[in-house]
Protein backbone atom coordinates (compact mmCIF):
# COMPACT_ATOMS: atom_id res chain seq x y z
CA UNK A 1 0.00 0.00 0.00
CA UNK A 2 1.27 3.44 -1.17
CA UNK A 3 0.17 6.69 0.37
CA UNK A 4 -1.66 7.29 -2.92
CA UNK A 5 -4.27 3.95 -1.66
CA UNK A 6 -4.36 5.51 1.57
CA UNK A 7 -7.55 8.07 3.34
CA UNK A 8 -5.51 11.40 3.06
CA UNK A 9 -6.58 14.56 5.32
CA UNK A 10 -4.87 17.59 4.88
CA UNK A 11 -5.84 19.95 7.72
CA UNK A 12 -6.28 23.66 7.31
CA UNK A 13 -5.58 24.37 11.00
CA UNK A 14 -4.11 23.21 13.72
CA UNK A 15 -7.81 22.47 15.44
CA UNK A 16 -8.20 20.68 12.53
CA UNK A 17 -5.16 18.66 12.54
CA UNK A 18 -6.00 17.92 16.73
CA UNK A 19 -9.59 17.13 15.22
CA UNK A 20 -8.10 14.53 12.18
CA UNK A 21 -5.36 12.83 14.78
CA UNK A 22 -8.32 12.12 17.06
CA UNK A 23 -6.58 9.21 19.24
CA UNK A 24 -3.98 9.12 16.64
CA UNK A 25 -5.24 4.95 16.12
CA UNK A 26 -4.05 4.24 12.57
CA UNK A 27 -2.62 7.64 11.55
CA UNK A 28 0.41 8.06 9.83
CA UNK A 29 1.60 11.73 10.53
CA UNK A 30 3.19 13.69 7.76
CA UNK A 31 4.96 16.72 7.73
CA UNK A 32 8.39 17.04 5.91
CA UNK A 33 8.35 13.44 4.31
CA UNK A 34 11.83 13.34 4.56
CA UNK A 35 11.71 10.44 7.08
CA UNK A 36 8.62 8.96 6.09
CA UNK A 37 8.91 8.84 2.33
CA UNK A 38 11.77 6.66 1.95
CA UNK A 39 9.95 4.50 4.59
CA UNK A 40 6.82 4.06 2.08
CA UNK A 41 9.03 3.66 -1.00
CA UNK A 42 11.07 1.15 0.89
CA UNK A 43 7.30 -0.34 1.65
CA UNK A 44 8.60 -0.56 5.00
CA UNK A 45 5.24 1.72 6.66
CA UNK A 46 1.64 1.35 5.04
CA UNK A 47 -0.45 3.58 6.01
CA UNK A 48 -4.42 3.15 6.07
CA UNK A 49 -4.81 6.97 6.78
CA UNK A 50 -2.41 10.19 6.65
CA UNK A 51 -2.49 13.25 7.58
CA UNK A 52 -0.34 16.11 5.87
CA UNK A 53 0.85 18.89 8.41
CA UNK A 54 2.07 21.19 5.13
CA UNK A 55 -1.43 23.70 5.68
CA UNK A 56 -1.94 23.19 9.57
CA UNK A 57 -0.27 26.31 10.81
CA UNK A 58 1.96 24.68 12.98
CA UNK A 59 5.25 25.96 12.13
CA UNK A 60 6.91 29.38 13.43
CA UNK A 61 8.92 30.06 16.47
CA UNK A 62 8.19 32.88 18.92
CA UNK A 63 10.02 34.43 22.01
CA UNK A 64 7.14 35.94 24.14
CA UNK A 65 7.02 35.83 27.96
CA UNK A 66 10.39 34.09 28.65
CA UNK A 67 10.09 31.75 26.36
CA UNK A 68 10.39 30.27 23.04
CA UNK A 69 8.26 28.31 21.42
CA UNK A 70 8.71 25.89 18.20
CA UNK A 71 5.82 24.69 15.86
CA UNK A 72 5.74 21.21 15.61
CA UNK A 73 6.11 22.16 11.40
CA UNK A 74 8.84 24.86 11.61
CA UNK A 75 11.38 23.32 8.99
CA UNK A 76 14.55 22.13 10.58
CA UNK A 77 16.78 25.03 8.36
CA UNK A 78 14.64 27.83 10.80
CA UNK A 79 17.05 26.54 13.63
CA UNK A 80 19.94 26.93 11.93
CA UNK A 81 20.69 31.11 13.31
CA UNK A 82 18.90 30.30 16.62
CA UNK A 83 20.42 29.29 19.93
CA UNK A 84 22.87 27.16 20.96
CA UNK A 85 23.44 24.03 21.20
CA UNK A 86 19.95 23.93 19.02
CA UNK A 87 21.55 26.05 15.63
CA UNK A 88 24.83 23.85 15.35
CA UNK A 89 23.04 20.49 15.59
CA UNK A 90 20.23 21.58 13.31
CA UNK A 91 22.89 23.05 10.63
CA UNK A 92 24.42 19.52 10.84
CA UNK A 93 21.02 17.50 9.95
CA UNK A 94 21.68 15.98 6.26
CA UNK A 95 22.08 18.66 4.08
CA UNK A 96 20.65 21.91 3.14
CA UNK A 97 17.71 20.49 0.91
CA UNK A 98 16.96 17.97 3.98
CA UNK A 99 17.26 20.88 6.24
CA UNK A 100 14.36 22.65 4.53
CA UNK A 101 12.11 20.41 4.10
CA UNK A 102 12.14 18.07 7.70
CA UNK A 103 10.60 19.28 10.51
CA UNK A 104 11.16 19.99 14.34
CA UNK A 105 8.30 18.09 15.07
CA UNK A 106 9.26 15.11 12.27
CA UNK A 107 12.93 14.96 13.80
CA UNK A 108 11.71 14.78 17.69
CA UNK A 109 9.36 12.06 17.18
CA UNK A 110 12.03 10.21 14.93
CA UNK A 111 13.80 6.78 16.25
CA UNK A 112 16.99 5.54 15.38
CA UNK A 113 16.50 2.95 12.42
CA UNK A 114 18.92 -0.02 11.64
CA UNK A 115 21.41 1.71 9.37
CA UNK A 116 21.55 5.10 11.72
CA UNK A 117 20.83 7.56 14.69
CA UNK A 118 18.02 9.74 13.89
CA UNK A 119 16.77 12.85 15.87
CA UNK A 120 19.41 14.88 16.12
CA UNK A 121 17.51 18.10 17.62
CA UNK A 122 16.48 15.53 20.77
CA UNK A 123 19.65 15.85 22.84
CA UNK A 124 20.27 19.91 22.35
CA UNK A 125 15.98 20.30 22.95
CA UNK A 126 16.76 17.98 25.83
CA UNK A 127 19.94 19.71 27.38
CA UNK A 128 17.82 23.09 27.10
CA UNK A 129 15.25 21.36 29.39
CA UNK A 130 12.87 21.59 26.69
CA UNK A 131 8.98 21.13 26.88
CA UNK A 132 6.20 19.26 24.82
CA UNK A 133 2.81 19.87 24.01
CA UNK A 134 0.79 17.21 22.35
CA UNK A 135 -2.30 15.53 22.10
CA UNK A 136 -4.10 12.34 21.49
CA UNK A 137 -5.68 9.89 23.70
CA UNK A 138 -6.70 11.52 26.88
CA UNK A 139 -6.36 15.11 25.34
CA UNK A 140 -3.56 17.64 25.42
CA UNK A 141 -0.56 17.66 27.48
CA UNK A 142 2.82 19.37 28.20
CA UNK A 143 5.11 17.28 29.66
CA UNK A 144 9.13 17.48 30.10
CA UNK A 145 10.77 16.24 26.20
CA UNK A 146 11.85 13.60 28.05
CA UNK A 147 8.86 12.02 28.64
CA UNK A 148 7.49 12.76 25.11
CA UNK A 149 10.24 10.98 23.84
CA UNK A 150 9.66 7.82 26.31
CA UNK A 151 6.15 7.33 25.06
CA UNK A 152 4.88 9.72 22.50
CA UNK A 153 4.53 7.26 19.57
CA UNK A 154 0.83 7.79 19.78
CA UNK A 155 0.72 11.60 19.99
CA UNK A 156 0.78 14.99 17.48
CA UNK A 157 3.32 16.89 18.72
CA UNK A 158 2.20 20.95 18.54
CA UNK A 159 5.32 22.78 19.39
CA UNK A 160 7.89 22.32 22.14
CA UNK A 161 9.07 25.12 24.25
CA UNK A 162 12.26 26.53 26.54
CA UNK A 163 13.13 29.10 28.67
CA UNK A 164 14.82 32.19 26.68
CA UNK A 165 17.59 32.98 29.29
CA UNK A 166 21.46 33.16 29.22
CA UNK A 167 23.32 29.87 29.24
CA UNK A 168 26.59 28.65 28.56
CA UNK A 169 26.13 25.88 26.02
CA UNK A 170 28.49 23.32 24.30
CA UNK A 171 28.46 20.51 21.65
CA UNK A 172 30.39 18.05 20.36
CA UNK A 173 30.32 15.78 17.54
CA UNK A 174 31.95 13.00 15.28
CA UNK A 175 32.01 14.63 11.77
CA UNK A 176 31.10 12.98 8.65
CA UNK A 177 32.29 15.28 5.84
CA UNK A 178 29.15 13.58 3.55
CA UNK A 179 26.75 15.81 1.96
CA UNK A 180 23.80 13.61 3.23
CA UNK A 181 25.20 12.26 6.52
CA UNK A 182 23.72 11.05 9.11
CA UNK A 183 25.61 11.73 12.73
CA UNK A 184 27.55 8.94 14.24
CA UNK A 185 27.01 10.23 17.82
CA UNK A 186 26.70 13.95 19.50
CA UNK A 187 26.75 15.15 22.82
CA UNK A 188 24.86 19.03 23.40
CA UNK A 189 25.42 20.56 26.85
CA UNK A 190 23.94 23.54 28.48
CA UNK A 191 24.44 25.22 31.83
CA UNK A 192 22.39 27.97 33.89
CA UNK A 193 22.77 28.77 37.06
CA UNK A 194 25.00 26.25 37.92
CA UNK A 195 22.61 23.87 36.91
CA UNK A 196 23.99 21.50 34.48
CA UNK A 197 22.42 19.07 31.66
CA UNK A 198 23.89 16.61 29.23
CA UNK A 199 21.81 14.67 26.41
CA UNK A 200 23.65 12.46 23.41
CA UNK A 201 22.27 11.58 20.27
CA UNK A 202 22.81 8.34 19.06
CA UNK A 203 23.06 6.82 22.46
CA UNK A 204 20.33 4.90 22.17
CA UNK A 205 17.11 4.75 20.06
CA UNK A 206 16.74 8.01 21.19
CA UNK A 207 18.41 11.07 22.74
CA UNK A 208 19.00 10.90 26.26
CA UNK A 209 19.98 12.56 29.36
CA UNK A 210 23.49 11.55 30.39
CA UNK A 211 25.34 11.88 33.67
CA UNK A 212 28.64 14.29 33.08
CA UNK A 213 30.57 12.28 35.67
CA UNK A 214 29.78 8.78 34.34
CA UNK A 215 28.61 9.09 30.31
CA UNK A 216 28.11 5.40 29.98
CA UNK A 217 26.12 4.80 33.15
CA UNK A 218 22.80 3.06 32.00
CA UNK A 219 23.32 2.99 28.02
CA UNK A 220 22.37 0.72 25.71
CA UNK A 221 24.76 1.18 22.82
CA UNK A 222 23.54 -0.49 19.49
CA UNK A 223 25.32 -1.19 16.32
CA UNK A 224 24.34 -0.02 13.29
CA UNK A 225 25.81 0.73 9.75
CA UNK A 226 27.35 3.64 10.74
CA UNK A 227 29.67 2.24 13.27
CA UNK A 228 29.74 -0.39 16.63
CA UNK A 229 28.78 0.09 20.01
CA UNK A 230 32.06 -0.36 21.14
CA UNK A 231 32.95 2.74 18.94
CA UNK A 232 30.37 4.61 20.94
CA UNK A 233 31.53 3.53 24.01
CA UNK A 234 35.25 4.72 23.33
CA UNK A 235 33.89 8.34 21.77
CA UNK A 236 31.64 9.42 24.06
CA UNK A 237 33.57 10.22 27.45
CA UNK A 238 35.93 12.28 24.43
CA UNK A 239 32.70 14.01 22.99
CA UNK A 240 31.15 14.47 26.55
CA UNK A 241 34.93 16.55 27.47
CA UNK A 242 34.65 18.76 24.73
CA UNK A 243 31.15 19.90 25.03
CA UNK A 244 32.02 20.52 28.37
CA UNK A 245 35.20 22.29 27.71
CA UNK A 246 33.25 23.94 25.04
CA UNK A 247 30.84 25.77 27.52
CA UNK A 248 30.77 29.95 26.23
Amino acid sequence: MTLADAEVLVPASADEAIAAFGDGDGVTVVAGGTIVMPELTAARLQPTRAILLSKAGLDGITRAGGKVTIGAATPVSALEDGDEPLAQAASHVGDPEVRAQATVGGNLCSAASDDAPRGDLQAPLLALGATARSVGAGGERSESLEDFLAGGESRLLLDVSYEEAERQTGYAAVWRPHAHHYTILAVSAAKRDGDLRVAATGAGMRAVLIDPDDPLAGLELRDDALASAWYREKLLPTLVERALGGLQ
